[in-house]
């Protein structure tokens, strides 16, 4: 009779502890979206980009006289300029002034002699050019 009464009563805990379907809790499921990951934006396919590098190259500009992409020659390098500069109207018109007309003591004690084989115009392709390769 002990045997009985202890099948039942462990039987009763069993149904009430979540036996039956209807009254089980679900929790809602949540939905995730894929992490966004920035676009990569292939800056050599720019117009801008690929007017003031031609402009950079040109040999009778001697732009790369003093100056290369990534490392510092005689003037900074282009990426710290871009580093250092925001890209808009009023920085590319007093960078592109300097390019022409020269300047110093922003980069250190050697001056940027001025340029005379350059226009302002093409002295502002360059300047986009350069505000382009900023580090991300």
């Amino acid at each position: 009779m002990k045997k009985v009464f202890l099948s039942l009563a462990v039987t009763a805990i069993l149904v009430s502890c979540g036996g039956g379907d209807s009254d089980k809790k679900t929790t809602p499921e949540v939905k995730t979206e894929p992490a966004k990951t920035e676009a990569v934006v292939d800056i050599t396919q720019s117009p801008d980009y690929q007017k003031g590098m031609a402009i950079v190259a040109k040999q009778e500009n001697l732009c790369l006289t003093c100056h290369k992409v990534d490392e510092k020659l005689v003037g900074p390098a282009y990426r710290d300029v871009a580093n250092k500069y925001e890209s808009n109207d009023e920085t590319i018109n007093s960078l592109a002034e300097k390019v022409v007309k020269g300047g110093k003591g922003v980069w250190g004690e050697v001056p940027m002699p001025e340029n005379k084989v350059i226009s302002l115009d093409d002295a502002k392709a360059a300047v986009k050019y350069v505000l382009l390769l900023k580090n991300k």
